[in-house]
């Protein structure tokens, strides 16, 4: 037997519609915009909420936010960028952006231009980089691969 919403029982199924379902599949920037409000309030009030619905709020507008994203003109050319990469090469730009790195300092690597020519795909990282590279960052090598 299922249960239909009343009025006094909470939010009208109109509301939900309205309101709730643009957020959820997220269509337009306006939507977009709210949904990104919504999860920094879901993430700096995180301690007050309760747990079993905060998590699934969190999950559920994650991959709503993460489906639109992917929908950008932007974020669909960075991502064709990126899996046109090789791993190696992947995984130390993104190391380097989220270190603030340039390419004086790697020196695991080698000389500015040896980077370079590993950024651009002219050469590959060795084995020896790449652990030097893992060492260093504390990561698996596996992610270079």
């Amino acid at each position: 037997m299922g249960h239909a919403l009343k009025k006094n029982d909470g939010p009208s199924i109109e509301f939900l519609l309205d309101q709730v379902a643009p957020i959820l599949n997220i269509s337009s920037n306006k939507y977009y915009k709210v949904a990104l409000g919504i999860m920094d309030e879901l993430v700096s009030r995180y301690d007050e909420l309760p747990s079993p619905n905060r998590d699934s709020m969190i999950s559920i507008l994650a991959q709503a936010i993460e489906t639109y994203e992917n929908t950008l003109p932007e974020v669909e050319s960075f991502n064709k960028a990126v899996s046109e990469l090789p791993a190696d090469v992947s995984m130390l730009r993104l190391l380097m952006d989220q270190h603030g790195l340039g390419v004086a300092d790697l020196p695991e690597i080698g000389s500015k231009s040896m980077v370079s020519r590993v950024l651009s795909g002219e050469r590959e990282l060795s084995k020896k980089h790449i652990r030097a590279l893992s060492e260093r960052f504390g990561i698996d090598p596996g992610l270079f691969f």
